[in-house]
């Protein structure tokens, strides 16, 4: 089976077109028309419907997207574990992060990191820490380091790195930053803004909140730290930020007998062989907790 053709065949199942197959792997779209009717031939099924502009899988295109995953996962896993002998530490990482992680806390790494492996390619991909998770069971990427998921999947592997405390954070001026010690159930009276539902934050926050019977006024949502900390800055509403991004421009709402925290620290597949390069990239945050 050609590997070309699977790669096109995945470009399009996850991009939902063949143009968009085509940016992504550089070719055009008849080259692309051209690899996914050489598989269709070789294995005498129709894989993708075409009705207009839509594509979309046919059942024996669904039956083999997951073992196209695999084939080329087992492909790159060899390739690794015989680039391994060498001992060398080359190649290429693709490293998954957060925007809030690879901002605050990965640059050092990163630094360090390349200044001391030079033949090392890094292919750095910002995503949600949601998205990222799936990266890494896809096998797209190699580790991923964002804000942990509080019940990993089976077949991952999850280090904690740094202990991440969350405060309750409004405007200098507004009613909740200068009212002395509040209560959860007074808090969620006033407009908040949040992470979107899917992220792990989200979770932990909404958690704390239904534990005390309480449903938080979310009146804006986006995944970004800093366009959180923008909104509540100019009072707009409340929110929970890590610790690490306090300064003037918000004040800590005082909360007394509530703590919250979230763990951040790096991900990897059970199953995948790791490159030297991941191993040289995991020493360095490893160091970061002794």
């Amino acid at each position: 089976m050609d590997l070309a053709n699977l790669n096109a065949f995945i470009a399009i199942a996850e991009t939902g077109s063949f143009s968009g197959a085509g940016e992504r792997l550089y070719l055009t779209q008849p080259a692309i028309s051209k690899r996914i009717a050489g598989l269709e031939q070789q294995l005498n099924v129709r894989l993708f419907d075409r009705l207009g502009r839509e594509v979309s899988l046919t059942e024996a295109g669904r039956a083999l997207l997951p073992r196209a995953y695999q084939i080329l996962n087992v492909l790159d896993d060899t390739r690794r574990a015989l680039t391994n002998l060498t001992g060398e530490v080359t190649g290429r990482l693709t490293l998954a992060t957060s925007h809030h992680i690879g901002l605050h806390r990965l640059p050092p790494i990163l630094r360090a990191f390349t200044r001391t492996y030079p033949k090392v390619a890094l292919d750095i991909q910002f995503l949600d820490s949601e998205i990222a998770y799936e990266e890494i069971l896809h096998g797209r990427a190699e580790l991923a380091v964002i804000t942990l998921a509080p019940e990993p999947h089976a077949l991952i592997r999850a280090v904690p790195v740094w202990d991440d405390p969350l405060d309750f954070v409004a405007a200098p001026e507004h009613p909740l930053a200068n009212s002395g010690p509040m209560k959860l159930e007074d808090i969620v009276r006033y407009p908040a803004v949040f992470p979107g539902g899917n992220t792990f934050t989200h979770h932990i926050v909404s958690g704390l909140c239904e534990a005390q019977g309480l449903k938080p006024n979310i009146a804006m949502s986006t995944n970004y730290m800093e366009t959180i900390k923008m909104i509540v800055s100019i009072g707009l509403a409340w929110s929970v930020l890590p610790r690490t991004m306090l300064d003037e421009q918000v004040a800590r709402i005082p909360l007394p007998g509530v703590q919250l925290n979230r763990q951040l620290g790096y991900i990897l597949h059970t199953e995948r062989t790791l490159s030297n390069a991941a191993r040289a990239f995991m020493k360095l945050l490893d160091a970061q907790t002794q």
